[in-house]
């Protein structure tokens, strides 16, 4: 072991690395060259004490967009990006306003702020007006959350031009169209902060752009096909624009639910039970039982803990990832 250490030692002294006395373990060094680093490390690089962890950094004050808010999951992540420290502004499309207005009040009654954006994510004018609006009223933009979707429940034979259509809109150019608004308006307001440009070494991102994808989207669900083909697509899209814009100082990563109590797999529910012949409840019910290793149907909380973390400083080394959050029915 001694022979291991001094091995180590020699090594990592060449790297700007040491070992700790009497342990193999290696910690960086306080070399000129990365003194800067270390310091917005912080502790779990400290040359004296060795590794430690630090609990979750505060995100009070921040603030944050979340589409499709007005119910369900959405609400769910307004919620508790709120009670984490955010101030919130609220979307959904006309037809949602009052479930809207119910979501504000209910941030506010936290004592965050908030605001309403009535907003069609498929049109991309509607959608900077959503932006603009948000960063008058809140603020600048930290994060935005495109969670708005919509499922057709058909088979694959069956579903029309116009229904395709209608779920690439939502699912896949809504996403889209918050992204890319989401990064045009972080971009200019790092531009107009005057610290030029970005650097990974000495800055901590600029902004976290999150997408609604689905387990979906990792293997089709049957009469879910299309829906499916779309969740593919915010997989796809996401890496793209976490690929591009990670040299500019932004993350972008999405998340996967599962089988969800919300009014959307009710739907879901009892269409399918409609073209199988099953009872209403049935269907659902028999997933969880026999796909979902953890035994319970998932609830909205259960997704918005996940898209906490991604929002949070804790994620600033995470981009261009889909994690799963479906109490273990597809392992990846």
């Amino acid at each position: 072991m001694k022979l291991i250490a001094q091995t180590l030692t020699r090594t990592a002294t060449a790297a700007r690395w040491r070992t700790l006395p009497g342990s193999s373990s290696l910690v960086a060094s306080t070399t000129p060259s990365n003194k800067h680093l270390i310091a917005k490390l912080g502790a779990c690089y400290s040359s004296s004490a060795g590794p430690s962890i630090k609990g979750r950094q505060s995100v009070e004050g921040r603030h944050a967009i979340v589409t499709g808010s007005a119910r369900g999951i959405g609400k769910a992540i307004a919620i508790r990006l709120a009670l984490d420290g955010y101030n919130v502004c609220v979307n959904d499309i006309p037809a949602n306003e009052k479930g809207c207005e119910e979501t504000v009040a209910e941030i506010q009654s936290i004592g965050r702020k908030a605001c309403l954006a009535i907003a069609d994510v498929t049109k991309r004018d509607q959608v900077k007006q959503m932006v603009e609006t948000s960063v008058k009223t809140l603020g600048p933009l930290d994060t935005m959350i495109a969670n708005a979707g919509i499922a057709i429940v058909k088979g694959v034979l069956d579903v029309t031009e116009e229904e395709f259509n209608r779920l690439f809109g939502v699912n896949v150019f809504g996403v889209h169209n918050c992204y890319a608004e989401a990064a045009e308006q972080m971009l200019a307001q790092r531009t107009a902060s005057g610290k030029g440009p970005w650097s990974p070494e000495t800055d901590a991102p600029i902004g976290k752009i999150i997408g609604a994808a689905s387990t979906a989207g990792y293997k089709p669900f049957p009469l879910l096909g299309h829906y499916s083909a779309t969740k593919w697509a915010v997989r796809g899209l996401t890496h793209a624009y976490a690929a591009e814009l990670a040299p500019r100082g932004i993350t972008v990563n999405s998340f996967a639910p599962g089988i969800v109590g919300t009014d959307m797999w009710d739907l879901i529910d009892a269409r399918i039970a409609e073209q199988t012949g099953r009872r209403r409840g049935e269907v659902r019910a028999t997933s969880v039982r026999t796909m979902t290793a953890l035994g319970r149907v998932s609830v909205a909380d259960d997704v918005a803990r996940l898209v906490s973390f991604l929002a949070s400083p804790d994620s600033d080394y995470i981009t261009g990832q889909t994690p799963i959050v479906d109490g273990g029915i597809h392992y990846n």
